[in-house]
C-alpha cells in the first residue's frame, strides 16, 4: 500500500450530504491550486460511507458544481461504497497482527467510564480500554448476549508529530485525548479514520487537503499509516469558513450552496474571486478564473484563523 509514485497526487474528497456548500467549494479551491501549482495530480473521492445521511443526487450535483467552478479533476471519482472489501481485508489485518480489537462498550459506558483520569476530549469521551484484554471465551459470551461488537484501533503511548503547510509543526498523544479509535462502529460501517487512510495510501495522495474541523484527526490518520507499513502523505488543513454572526457557515445564513449562487445569476469568476479573496489571493471585489490563480498560489499566504463570508455579498 505504500505509494509508488513520486510526482504531486493530491485529492478532493465531498460527502454527498448536499449540495456544495462555500465552505467546500473553498477547500475544493485550495486542493485543487495546490496539485496544479505542482503540475501533480488531483484525484476526487466521493465519501458516502455515512449511507444514513447521503442524498441520493447529491453526488452529480456537486460533480456539475466543481466543474461550473472550473474546478475539474484527473483521476476519479472514486466512491468509497464500492470500496468495502479493501477495508475489510485491512481490518482483518489489523485484527490478526493485534493492531486492533473487538470492542462490545456502548457509547454510553464509554462516556461513564470516561469521566476519569482524562475526561472527554473534542472528539468524544476518551476510550478507557475496557476490550482491550477480553479472552476469546469473553468474546464469545458478548456475542452469545446479543452485544454486537465494533473494531478499535490498539493505540500506544507516544507522541506523534506532523508538519502542517499552513499552520506549521504539531504534535498530539492519541493515547491520552482520545485512547484506542473506533475502525468499524458496531453497525458495520467503516470509520472516517479508517477509509480516508486506506484510500489515501492505495491512490498515493502525497498531500491531504481538508478542512481544519478535521486537523484533529491527523494522529490518529499517522498511526494507521504506521500501521499498515505506508508513508504519511503531507498536510494542508484551510480554516473554516464563517457566516456574519462569527458562528459556522450553515443554511440561517441565506444561500450558501454554490448551486444557489449560480441560480441568482453569479458567475463562476465572482464564486472564484470572493473565495479567493479570503484566501489572500485575490483582491477584494475581484472576479477572476481559478486556473488565473495558480501562478498565485502560495500556502504562506492562506490565512490562519477562520474567515467570514457573508453568501449575500457574493
Amino acid at each position: 500500500m505504500t505509494p509508488t509514485a513520486n510526482a504531486y497526487r493530491g485529492r478532493f474528497a465531498p460527502s454527498p450530504t448536499g449540495d456544495l456548500h462555500l465552505g467546500g467549494a473553498r477547500t475544493a479551491l485550495v486542493a485543487w491550486l495546490a496539485a496544479r501549482a505542482a503540475r501533480g495530480t488531483l484525484l476526487l473521492r466521493v465519501e458516502d460511507l455515512d449511507r444514513a445521511r447521503a442524498v441520493p443526487e447529491a453526488t452529480e450535483r456537486i460533480l456539475d458544481d466543481l466543474r461550473w467552478l472550473g474546478l475539474g479533476w484527473d483521476e476519479g471519482p472514486f466512491v468509497q461504497s464500492e470500496r468495502g472489501a479493501l477495508y475489510a481485508a485491512v481490518v482483518e489485518r489489523l485484527l490478526a497482527e493485534g493492531r486492533a480489537f473487538e470492542c462490545f462498550c456502548s457509547r454510553a459506558e464509554v462516556a461513564r467510564a470516561a469521566q476519569a483520569p482524562h475526561g472527554p476530549s473534542d472528539d468524544g469521551p476518551r476510550y478507557p480500554g475496557t476490550c482491550r484484554g477480553l479472552t476469546a471465551e469473553e468474546r464469545a459470551a458478548r456475542r452469545a448476549a446479543g452485544r454486537r461488537p465494533s473494531v478499535r484501533f490498539l493505540v500506544n503511548p507516544e507522541e506523534v508529530c506532523w508538519v502542517d503547510r499552513v499552520y506549521g509543526e504539531a504534535c498530539d498523544r492519541v493515547d491520552e485525548q482520545v485512547g484506542d479509535f473506533v475502525i468499524v462502529r458496531a453497525d458495520g460501517v467503516f470509520a472516517y479514520q479508517l477509509a480516508v487512510v486506506v484510500d489515501d495510501a492505495a491512490m498515493g495522495v502525497t498531500e491531504v487537503v481538508r478542512g481544519d474541523d478535521l486537523r484533529s484527526s491527523t494522529a490518529r490518520q499517522i498511526l494507521l499509516y504506521r500501521a499498515l507499513g505506508a508513508t504519511p502523505p503531507g498536510w494542508l488543513h484551510v480554516p473554516l469558513v464563517l457566516g456574519p454572526d462569527g458562528t459556522r457557515l450553515s443554511k440561517r445564513h441565506g444561500a450558501i450552496g454554490v448551486r444557489a449562487l449560480r441560480e441568482a445569476g453569479a458567475a463562476p469568476a465572482q464564486v472564484i474571486g470572493r473565495l479567493a479573496e479570503t484566501l489572500g489571493l485575490a483582491a477584494p471585489g475581484e472576479a477572476i478564473a481559478a486556473d488565473a490563480l495558480i501562478g498565485r498560489f502560495d500556502p504562506a499566504r492562506l490565512p490562519r484563523t477562520p474567515t467570514v463570508i457573508d453568501p449575500a455579498a457574493i
